[in-house]
């Protein structure tokens, strides 16, 4: 009696190959390898009812027993028998083919290089540092964010002339602490780049330690309150985010938050900033404060004034260049979040 095939399907990929046997309630199932020589047989439910099936495939190659799941290198060697049929649903075109040939050599690449670079025995004090870093950074304006805001909804606008007298302890501490994102990167604790981090956090300390710290007439001025107001509504989200990086979480809210908010608030802080340093030309040019002497052949003094107008083409140069820098930052944030999602 001739023995029943069952419907098998074969697919074949790079440097493997696909079967699969269309039996319901398969129960006694044989399969075995001889040399280039598939065998199957089992009893279940096929193309010819409740019965006991059987099929051999011959290969190019011999097949050996411990990749019988995967069949690398292999290819059949005899006419393609009437009872096998091409499985479309694993079949790949060649794009798809090459596609999935790359993603499986990129990913065994990075599996080769992470098990040969050598872990840092100071990874966990690092990002203890860091977390604690940011911790106190998240508090400090946390503080001046409340206190900024519960004032103004009790004092109204009288609270916008002594914002400085108020609030500058707090944030002279904060934007002296804030030095440590320049050097972090410096020493490798993390992988940002330098200058962006340079050009925010110079840029903050000298409208703080220049323009409002050395001009008395400049810390009665509204502006004082607008320029706080929005650094500390960006770094309210911004530490937190760094924070739980720290312990490898991360909340989706405030994610989107750090990557999204900072698009308004950004320029209109250095608006502010802008607004600040124009004030305080004329205050610069009466009292002489900062400038610099001259030979007298030349003048008497270079006004500190003339550095300020410059230092206004620098800082919308910054902003441009940091501007960018975020964007692609959060461009590339979110298009990975979407690559994994798929």
């Amino acid at each position: 009696m001739q023995a029943l095939r069952p419907h098998v399907y074969w697919a074949q990929r790079h440097g493997e190959i696909y079967l699969r046997v269309e039996i319901s309630d398969a129960q006694s199932l044989s399969i075995g390898v001889e040399e280039n020589i598939l065998h199957f047989k089992g009893q279940g439910h096929g193309a010819k009812g409740e019965n006991e099936y059987e099929f051999s495939l011959e290969f190019l190659k011999p097949v050996k027993p411990e990749h019988l799941c995967k069949m690398f290198g292999c290819i059949m060697k005899q006419k393609k028998p009437l009872f096998l049929a091409p499985d479309f649903d694993r079949w790949l075109d060649e794009s798809d083919a090459e596609m999935e040939l790359r993603e499986k050599e990129e990913k065994m690449n990075k599996i080769s290089i992470e098990s040969r670079v050598r872990k840092d025995p100071f990874l966990g004090l690092k990002k203890g540092f860091l977390f604690m870093y940011n911790l106190v950074q998240f508090l400090g304006y946390s503080w001046i964010f409340v206190n900024m805001t519960v004032r103004l909804f009790i004092l109204g606008q009288d609270s916008f002339y002594d914002t400085f007298h108020t609030i500058a302890d707090v944030m002279y501490f904060c934007q002296m602490l804030a030095i440590m994102e320049v050097i972090n990167p410096a020493v490798g604790l993390v992988k940002t780049g330098i200058m962006p981090a340079f050009i925010q956090v110079m840029g903050r300390n000298f409208i703080l330690f220049v323009i409002f710290g050395t001009l008395a007439d400049m810390q009665n001025k509204p502006v004082v309150f607008f320029v706080f107001y929005l650094w500390s509504m960006i770094e309210i989200f911004r530490y937190p985010f760094y924070m739980l990086v720290c312990i490898d979480t991360e909340w989706k809210l405030l994610t989107w938050l750090k990557y999204t908010i900072w698009i308004p608030l950004y320029p209109l802080g250095v608006l502010a900033e802008a607004v600040a340093v124009i004030q305080s030309i004329p205050i610069f040019d009466e009292t002489k404060l900062l400038s610099i002497p001259v030979p007298k052949a030349i003048g008497t003094s270079l006004s500190f004034s003339f550095i300020l107008q410059l230092y206004l083409v620098i800082m919308f140069l910054g902003l441009f260049i940091n501007f960018r820098h975020l964007f692609k930052q959060r461009t590339r944030r979110f298009r990975t979040k979407k690559r994994k999602a798929n």
